[in-house]
């Protein structure tokens, strides 16, 4: 038994992988949760009625989850003692696949960010984060339709590796007197400082990736996001070798953006990706201004942090987008807004970046009938204005609807299109 303190399902089997890499789903597969801190479990019951709803309608008797509850966060350290135990990170490295709700952070000690925490101890180096509009949704932009990509953010590295030391403390003067004394830095004495670590490999590993989809997803356009003008050694280095890997691994399909006038005529050749870069800061007005021209976006971490909510509020807002954080081996799936403690317990809140989420989840799998069945329930619950208080205060007519009420006309209407769809 590969558990202190948990025990996994009596039910159920555990995803494997195949010779070829490809992931190999049993029809029950084992897959394990946290429900989250705040309102998460509020949103992870209306997930789990949803996508239980979607399985059940799309492969009746024939395919179902067995859901393998793992801790977390406040619920974690009052049961064991501990925020993350080893036993939840055992349960997503065994069975490959996961979702997760959102996570207090530990005040005054212990780790920075359970997230990230989860992130770095899995390598899990790829956070994932599809952003589209749904019809009906609230947004500031005139055509928030224009606007269907998905982020690639690099996780592990940047500023969010934690490597940072506190103003007067030891280890920042004595870092501040290498840097100046031996390296002629000019830094402020008194300094706090954080280093910024972005590397080769990972680098490398997040742009295979995201190329990879593109090809998969018969997408055409795929942006490397960095800062490289300024600095050069760190983000400009994050550009160099994302072309560098596109030359190597995918010369045959792969057309960078400056050969595009001097080798094609300006024009993309048919089956072939345009690999293209933006500095970071007009990379923002460009997602405003030009939304239709960014299909797959390649970040390495801040950038992508800051890059992925602005997207977001584009199309309405965090509660209605998903994300996803995986390595070559492991994909753990999470709603990306915090915990919203004020609203914990009260039924309130949207369940719909989970919810999309658990809709990633079975794309990830391969469940595609599932998932494509809570994306038909959503856009119509949508439609029929029948949303939660975020949506509701913006929507004309709209009819109020609980957290848990939100996630049942899903289900209603998955239910109303599957038997459409049978006759």
């Amino acid at each position: 038994m590969p558990f202190q303190k948990l025990a996994p399902p009596a039910r159920g089997t555990a995803i494997t992988k195949g010779k070829s890499g490809a992931l190999v789903v049993p029809r029950d597969p084992i897959v394990p949760f946290v429900e989250g801190d705040g309102t998460g479990p509020d949103i992870w019951r209306a997930t789990k009625r949803v996508l239980d709803a979607a399985v059940q309608k799309s492969y009746h008797d024939e395919r179902t989850i067995e859901w393998f509850e793992v801790f977390a966060g406040e619920k974690a350290n009052n049961r064991f003692g501990e925020w993350l135990p080893a036993d939840t990170l055992t349960a997503l490295r065994l069975y490959r696949v996961g979702i997760k709700g959102p996570l207090t952070t530990p005040v005054g000690g212990g780790m920075r960010s359970i997230n990230v925490a989860i992130r770095q101890k899995l390598d899990l180096y790829a956070c994932v984060r599809p952003v589209r509009y749904f019809s009906g949704v609230p947004s500031p932009m005139k055509n928030p339709e224009k606007l269907d990509a998905i982020i690639f953010r690099e996780n592990t590295e940047d500023v969010y590796a934690g490597i940072e030391y506190e103003a007067g403390s030891p280890a920042a003067t004595k870092l501040i007197d290498f840097l100046t004394k031996n390296l002629g830095a000019a830094i402020r004495p008194g300094s706090g400082i954080g280093i910024k670590p972005m590397s080769r490999e990972a680098t490398r590993n997040l742009v295979r990736r995201a190329i990879n989809y593109a090809i998969a997803q018969r997408k055409h356009t795929v942006t490397l996001v960095h800062k490289g003008n300024i600095m050069k050694f760190t983000e400009g280095a994050f550009r160099t070798w994302g072309y560098e890997l596109a030359r190597e691994e995918f010369a045959d399909l792969v057309v960078p953006e400056e050969e595009l006038a001097a080798k094609h005529g300006g024009k993309l050749p048919p089956g072939k990706i345009l690999l293209n870069d933006r500095i970071a800061d007009a990379m923002f007005q460009q997602i405003l201004l030009r939304p239709e021209e960014y299909q797959v976006i390649v970040t390495p971490n801040l950038n992508g942090d800051y890059l992925s909510d602005a997207a977001a509020a584009q199309v309405g807002g965090l509660g209605l987008a998903p994300g996803g954080n995986m390595n070559d081996d492991i994909a753990c799936f999470e709603a990306t807004h915090g915990t919203a403690p004020k609203y914990a317990g009260q039924d309130k809140v949207n369940p719909g970046s989970m919810i999309l989420s658990g809709v990633l989840l079975l794309e990830h799998i391969g469940w595609q009938e599932a998932a494509s069945a809570v994306i038909r329930g959503l856009e119509r619950t949508i439609a029929q204005k029948r949303v939660t208080y975020d949506l509701h205060r913006q929507i004309e007519g709209a009819t109020l609807l609980k957290c848990s009420e939100f996630g049942e006309a899903i289900v209603e209407n998955i239910d109303q299109r599957m038997a459409k769809s049978l006759r």
